[in-house]
C-alpha cells in the first residue's frame, strides 16, 4: 500500500484545515501518519515527505482517511482509533474498555518510587514486598510499578474483564507479565484469597496505588465529548459527590496494607482537603501529604498506614 508524497500531503493540508474547524489538535495528524504511514518523524515535521515519490502506509489510504473522519465526525479519541497509547516511555494497546491513560498520571509512579525508598526494608532480603494497582485499567500504573520497583510483585484489580484482557496484554507486549498478577473484582475483595508464602497477603501489602473514579456524577456528561461519549463512565464516574471510591480505599485499606504501607491515589482538583481531612478523621493514617500535577493541580494524596 503505497501513495505518492504530494497526494498525502495534500490530504494532510485538508485535514490540518479540518481540525482546526472542529478544535482538534493538529498534532493529532501528525501522530495518526506516525503511526501509520512509514516516514520518518524529520520528513514528517517539516513536510518533506511531499516530494518522495512513494510513500508505504501500514492501512489502505481510504481506511486512514476514514479513521481521520472518525475523529472529526464521532470525536472519538485517535488513541481508540489506532488502539495505542503513550505513557511514560510505553507504548500501551487501548481501546474502548479502558481509560486512556494521562500524562498527570505519569507522577504516581515516581512518587510511588520516592515512597517505597523510604520503607523499611523487609526481613528476609529473598522475600518480595506486595503492591497493588486497584482500577488497573490499561494496566499503566501496574506497569509502571512493575518497571520502576525492585524486587515487588503487582497485584493489579479491575472490575472489568475486558480491561484486565488489555491490561494482560500490555504486560505481555512489555515482558512484565511475570512482575504483575491480574484479578478480576471489585477493590480489594480477589485479595481475600490472594496468599504469600503460604499465609494470607491481607495484612502484608507494603503499598496501594490507584487512580480511582472521582468525577461526580452530575458532571460526567458535562466532560469534552471525546471522555464523555467514548470513554468507560465505569472508570469516571465517582458518585454524587465523586468521592465514593475515595472514600472506600480509606476505610478499606487499614485492614489490607500492613503497618507502614503506602496509600496513595490520584483525585480531582478540588478534592484534595476533603481527602486529605477524610485520611486524618479515619485515625488509621500518618505523614498525609498532598501533591500536585505538572500544571499545579493538587492532584495526589499519599498516607502512610499508622
Amino acid at each position: 500500500m503505497v501513495i505518492s508524497g504530494l497526494e498525502l500531503w495534500q490530504w494532510l493540508e485538508e485535514a490540518k484545515t479540518e481540525a482546526i474547524a472542529s478544535n482538534i489538535s493538529t498534532t493529532e495528524i501528525y501522530w495518526l501518519l506516525q503511526e501509520l504511514a512509514v516516514i520518518d518523524r524529520l520528513s514528517l515535521r517539516l513536510e518533506s515527505f511531499k516530494n518522495l515519490p512513494e510513500i508505504a502506509l501500514k492501512i489502505p489510504f481510504t481506511h486512514l482517511k476514514n479513521l481521520w473522519n472518525r475523529r472529526v465526525n464521532e470525536q472519538i479519541p485517535i488513541q481508540y482509533l489506532t488502539g495505542i497509547a503513550y505513557w511514560r516511555h510505553f507504548s500501551l494497546t487501548v481501546n474502548t474498555s479502558v481509560l486512556i491513560p494521562r500524562p498527570e498520571t505519569e507522577l504516581i509512579i515516581d512518587l510511588a518510587v520516592e515512597a517505597e525508598s523510604r520503607q523499611p526494608r523487609i526481613e528476609s532480603l529473598n522475600a518480595k514486598s506486595h503492591w497493588v494497582d486497584l482500577g488497573t485499567g490499561s494496566g499503566a500504573i501496574a506497569l509502571g510499578l512493575a518497571e520502576s520497583l525492585t524486587n515487588v510483585l503487582i497485584h493489579a484489580v479491575d472490575c472489568s474483564s475486558q480491561a484486565i484482557a488489555v491490561a494482560q496484554q500490555n504486560a505481555n507486549n512489555l515482558g512484565l507479565a511475570d512482575r504483575i498478577q491480574f484479578y478480576q473484582g471489585s477493590w480489594w475483595d480477589p485479595l481475600d484469597r490472594a496468599t504469600t508464602g503460604g499465609l494470607p497477603l491481607r495484612g502484608q501489602i507494603s503499598g496501594m496505588v490507584s487512580n480511582p473514579p472521582y468525577i461526580p456524577s452530575s458532571l460526567v456528561p458535562q466532560l469534552q465529548p471525546e471522555v464523555a461519549k467514548h470513554e468507560p463512565h465505569l472508570a469516571l464516574d465517582g458518585g454524587v459527590d465523586g468521592l465514593e471510591f475515595i472514600r472506600h480505599l480509606i476505610t478499606t485499606a487499614p485492614d489490607y496494607l500492613r503497618s507502614g504501607g503506602i496509600w496513595l491515589i490520584e483525585m480531582m482538583a478540588g478534592q484534595a482537603d476533603t481527602v486529605a481531612e477524610m485520611l486524618y478523621n479515619s485515625g488509621c493514617y500518618c505523614e498525609i501529604e498532598i501533591h500536585s500535577d505538572w500544571a499545579g493541580i493538587k492532584r495526589f494524596a499519599i498516607a502512610l498506614v499508622k
